[in-house]
């Protein structure tokens, strides 16, 4: 799939899997749903089992990307880590909430992770 066939977000969340691959971290799922909500990526590196969110805009005329995880959307978020994590634990690992901001630019992705961007 070329990337002028994909949505602004599947872009953005392309972009976040390659920079977090790129890191040493090991994609265990995209786009996970659950009867709670939906979270975009998780991944693992070393102890961390990071729940990943991400943002992607054009520009920042509507604010930062990351400004759009409010608590509304952290709330859900940690609601389905906690229904991910009965379903399927992953003993040993430390869970950890990310946001991952992308702003595009023309063609070029500007990607901002920030680790522990809110607690549960």
């Amino acid at each position: 799939m070329t990337q002028e066939r994909l949505t602004l977000g599947r872009q953005g969340e392309e972009a976040a899997a390659r920079y977090l691959q790129s890191q040493g971290m090991k994609i265990v799922e995209r786009n996970l749903r659950t009867p709670v909500g939906e979270i975009d990526l998780v991944v693992k590196n070393k102890r961390i089992l990071a729940f990943v969110e991400v943002k992607t805009r054009r520009g920042s005329a509507f604010g930062s990307p990351g400004e759009a995880v409010g608590p509304r959307k952290q709330r859900q978020i940690v609601q389905t880590a906690k229904w991910y994590l009965n379903d399927k634990p992953h003993k040993g690992l430390q869970p950890r909430f990310d946001v991952i901001a992308i702003t595009v630019s023309g063609e070029s992705f500007q990607v901002e992770h920030i680790p522990d961007a809110f607690e549960a």
